[in-house]
């Protein structure tokens, strides 16, 4: 199949080409038509599967068909997003297949300075992509209006109910136009998800691809068992292969990341860390850096690197191994992506063990593990011994001699008989 097979028009075609896409992936291939019909959408679909090309291609085109004459910019299309990474991925993906058009698009987030923001929608803009927590706060301000919205995209809804921005969600949903195309994406469905989905779509079409708990063919996987207090040896150990140019490293925490990144720098090897405490100017040269090879490391929190979206990213490496078996399967995705081979590694402590288990379970396979490094496991973490067995106790009725002594010396004249 290709892309000029979906019934796209001369000036998304176009775009698409520039971009060098050739054949659509399957969740583009099954998604564009439905979209293009008007069909509201549940999609069901991991990172890396070409998502956000599944839902701005048609909108574009849906949007570009059919333009007011007054030309006056309405937003037209809302694109509900968890974090500001992902709001920017999304709108430079608008921006780039959108380029023919005439179509304009504007990004909202929290964590920077609002004035720019506002001042692109008071020019007016087709296509708004927005964080839930800024898009509230200018709507209370008066600077955004959702009476005209045609199409409502609510994208990566499992990690928006992990953030806990549901409330937020069921408030624009509140204020959004009853008579509207919604699509609605997930990697994951638990009951919460499909709930919320219920909420928002009307006899949706249903489009599911690679299910959450797979990891991609491209992707070779390698496990280390290692102490917690040798994990910095041991990815020092990895980084001396020359082979690794670039890695996207995985800690669970922020100050993690933090403490990976001071460490690698102390030993020449230049890294950054991409976090929400980070400001936002400061995630993105990270982010810049990285895609230019200047930064060899990039060490990112789960929430912050669901946006991260690099092109021949060959390594993925678990410092820690995460706690919810489908976050090993996104950290992984960022790297395979599009056909191309990845390799992901995993250092796991005694600790870890039981979240291996649960991620192993998922994947329904176990993880190939490298015993030849120089940092080995040592605190297996054995199962606690067994309690040992006591011996008879001895028959409290006839008191040892050395008692009965006592007891005979103590007793009177009288009662000795």
């Amino acid at each position: 199949m290709s892309f000029e097979s979906l019934n796209l028009e001369a000036p998304l075609l176009k775009a698409v080409q520039e971009e060098g896409y050739t054949t659509p992936t399957p969740i583009q291939a099954q998604a564009i038509p439905l979209v293009l019909r008007g069909n509201d959408l549940l999609g069901c679909a991991q990172t890396g599967t070409g998502k956000t090309a599944a839902f701005a291609i048609p909108i574009l085109q849906l949007l570009n068909h059919d333009k007011p004459f007054d030309r006056r910019k309405k937003i037209r299309s809302l694109i509900v997003t968890p974090t500001r990474e992902l709001a920017i991925q999304i709108e430079e993906s608008f921006k780039a297949y959108g380029r023919h058009t005439g179509l304009t698009c504007a990004v909202i987030f929290g964590g920077v300075g609002q004035t720019p923001q506002t001042k692109a929608l008071q020019r007016g803009v087709d296509i708004l992509v927005a964080t839930p927590g800024r898009l509230l706060d200018l709507m209370n301000q008066g600077f955004v209006s959702l009476k005209d919205v045609e199409i409502f995209v609510l994208d990566e809804a499992d990690r928006m109910l992990d953030m806990g921005f549901i409330h937020d969600v069921k408030k624009l949903l509140a204020v959004l136009p009853r008579k509207r195309q919604s699509l609605f994406f997930s990697a994951t469905m638990p009951p919460e998800i499909v709930k919320l989905a219920d909420s928002i779509l009307q006899n949706p079409s249903k489009v599911e691809v690679t299910p959450v708990s797979s990891t991609a063919d491209t992707v070779s996987q390698f496990l280390y068992f290692v102490d917690k207090g040798n994990k910095n040896a041991l990815l020092l150990h990895v980084l001396n292969d020359p082979k690794i140019k670039t890695a996207l490293v995985f800690t669970r925490t922020k100050h993690g990341a933090d403490k990976v990144v001071k460490m690698l720098v102390k030993h020449d090897i230049k890294a950054e860390a991409i976090h929400g405490n980070k400001a936002q100017n400061a995630r993105q040269r990270a982010l810049a850096n990285f895609k230019a090879q200047t930064t060899r490391v990039l060490v990112a929190t789960d929430i912050a690197a669901r946006g991260i979206d690099v092109d021949d990213l060959e390594y993925v490496i678990n410092f820690e191994i995460p706690n919810i078996a489908e976050t090993y399967v996104h950290r992984i995705g960022r790297t395979g992506r599009a056909g191309a081979n990845g390799t992901a590694l995993s250092f796991c402590d005694a600790e870890e063990k039981t979240d291996l288990k649960g991620i192993e379970k998922l994947i329904g396979k176990k993880i190939p593990v490298i015993d030849g490094h120089p940092y080995p496991l040592m605190d297996h973490n054995p199962e606690p011994a067994p309690k040992q067995q006591r011996g008879p106790r001895p028959d409290r009725r006839k008191p040892s001699p050395e008692k009965s002594k006592r007891n005979w010396q103590s007793k009177s004249r009288y009662e000795r008989g």
